[in-house]
């Protein structure tokens, strides 16, 4: 854990050269597979979410130390049998994968019910709180693109409760006023069995939510990913950072760092020799942003991932995934582009 006082929303970036090298050394440097025994925030600073029964724990987020990243933070809810946590709100979105148990979310004032394998959305500008009625504990993996928010400004965020001084302010206003039109008509909950499984040059990859779809996300892009034993993923490039989690299975992954050489224009020049990151489950696995990457299941079972990016990088102009080798289960062209 950091030693820095309070919790840390947002990061700054600092150098004394124009040139930002050392700070993606730093970063490059930091390990990347971080497993239980990491808890950078035990959320008893500066959090609104947890109850005396709910734990929350963080794997990564802007105030660790070594740094990785915060274009995603990624933490754990766990809900034991008839609990939940403590109702809040936060301007910025939340994207719940349901590891394990069921239950369901007051958001708004409406209720939305979980199961195992589902994602769940809390939308911007949410009173949320999450409940588990059943006999069995609950536990979610979440994904945040938290900072971004931060960054923009938008930090509005608390438990429930009267503004203060509100003697000064006019009668409540829909606030929602400003939101997207017709919003509120896209999924909260994405239900595994209304997925389906795509053959890409990546794997087989189930897709959770993705530009252009119904779910009522606009930060987080979220998909499974499952490598038959013995085999490997295709190896890609894009410019997107990427959290992986580790839902079964074991292996390891390869990632070759990318240099930005500056002539007349912007070359890339990716390194001859990756660096290897073993994982098992339970695990989380970091791709750097820039940066090429595959990944190689261990004899015995089939490895699956749980991915986390966050979709800024698609608005900002890098929408494409480049291919320099398709997984082998793939039959499509070779040099493929998504």
């Amino acid at each position: 854990m950091s030693d820095t006082k309070g919790r840390v929303f947002l990061r700054g970036i600092t150098s004394e050269t124009y040139g930002l090298k050392e700070f993606r050394r730093r970063q490059l440097d930091a390990p990347r597979v971080r497993d239980d025994s990491v808890v950078v925030d035990d959320a008893k600073v500066a959090h609104s979410g947890d109850s005396h029964e709910s734990r929350t724990w963080w794997r990564i987020g802007p105030g660790d130390d070594p740094f990785l990243t915060q274009s995603l933070q990624v933490h754990f809810v766990e809900l034991p049998p008839r609990t939940s946590n403590h109702g809040h709100g936060h301007q910025n979105e939340a994207a719940f994968f349901i590891l394990e148990g069921a239950g369901y979310e007051i958001h708004d004032d409406q209720r939305y019910d979980w199961e195992k394998d589902d994602l769940v959305i809390v939308h911007t500008d949410s009173i949320h709180r999450h409940f588990n009625p059943y006999d069995e504990t609950a536990r979610c993996l979440i994904f945040k693109a938290k900072s971004m928010w931060m960054y923009l400004g938008l930090l509005q965020q608390g438990r429930s409760g009267p503004v203060d001084d509100e003697e000064r302010f006019g009668p409540r206003m829909d606030w929602s006023q400003l939101w997207t039109p017709d919003v509120e008509k896209r999924r909260k909950v994405v239900k595994s069995a209304d997925t389906h499984w795509e053959s890409t040059p990546l794997g087989k990859v189930r897709v959770m939510s993705r530009p252009g779809d119904d779910v009522r996300t606009f930060s987080v892009d979220a998909s499974v990913l499952e490598i038959p034993a013995g085999s490997r993923s295709g190896k890609r490039w894009h410019m997107a950072d990427e959290v992986l989690y580790v839902r079964s299975g074991s292996g390891y992954s390869l990632h070759w760092e990318v240099a930005a050489e500056l002539s007349e224009k912007y070359y890339a020049r990716i390194a001859h020799e990756p660096t290897r990151h073993e994982f098992k489950p339970g695990d989380t696995l970091y791709v750097p942003q820039n940066t090429v990457a595959q990944h190689f299941a261990a004899d015995g079972e089939p490895l699956t991932f749980v991915s986390a990016q966050n979709r800024l990088f698609k608005e900002l102009g890098y929408n494409s995934t480049v291919f320099l080798e398709n997984a082998p289960e793939y039959d499509g062209p070779a040099g493929a582009r998504s």
